[in-house]
C-alpha cells in the first residue's frame, strides 16, 4: 500500500470520526433538552394540579358549609359532579399534548438523513 493511500485512508477514517463524534454530540444534547424539558413538565403538571385541587376542595367546603343544613347533601353532590365533570374535561384535554409536541431528536435525525443523502451514489 502506497503512503499517499495509506494518507487518504487516514484522512477518511478521522473525517469519519468527527462526523460521528458531532452526531453524537447532537444526540446527546438533544436528549438532554428532551429529559429536561420532560422534567418540567411533570413536575409542573403536579404543582397545578395540586393547587388547584387544593384550591377546588376549600371553595367547595366554604360552598357547602355556609348553606343551609336542608340543602347541604344536594349541595355536596352537586359538587362531587361538577368535580368528577372538570376531572374528565382535564383528562380530554391533556390526552392531546402528547400528540402536539416535536418528535424527540428530530435534529439528529435530519443530521443523519443528511449525512446518509450526502454518501449515497
Amino acid at each position: 500500500m502506497s503512503a499517499g493511500l495509506l494518507h487518504s485512508a487516514q484522512n477518511l477514517l478521522a473525517s469519519l470520526l468527527a462526523l460521528a463524534r458531532t452526531r453524537l454530540e447532537l444526540f446527546s444534547t438533544e436528549l438532554q433538552e428532551e429529559l429536561t424539558r420532560l422534567i418540567f413538565t411533570v413536575i409542573g403538571a403536579v404543582v397545578v394540579l395540586v393547587l388547584a385541587a387544593l384550591g377546588v376542595a376549600f371553595a367547595a367546603l366554604a360552598l357547602i358549609i355556609a348553606a343551609g343544613e336542608q340543602y347541604r347533601s344536594i349541595l355536596a353532590a352537586s359538587v362531587a359532579l361538577v368535580l368528577i365533570a372538570l376531572a374528565g374535561a382535564a383528562w380530554w384535554s391533556l390526552r392531546g399534548l402528547g400528540r402536539e409536541k416535536p418528535r424527540p431528536l428530530s435534529a439528529t435525525l435530519a443530521e443523519l438523513e443528511r449525512d446518509r443523502d450526502a454518501l449515497s451514489p
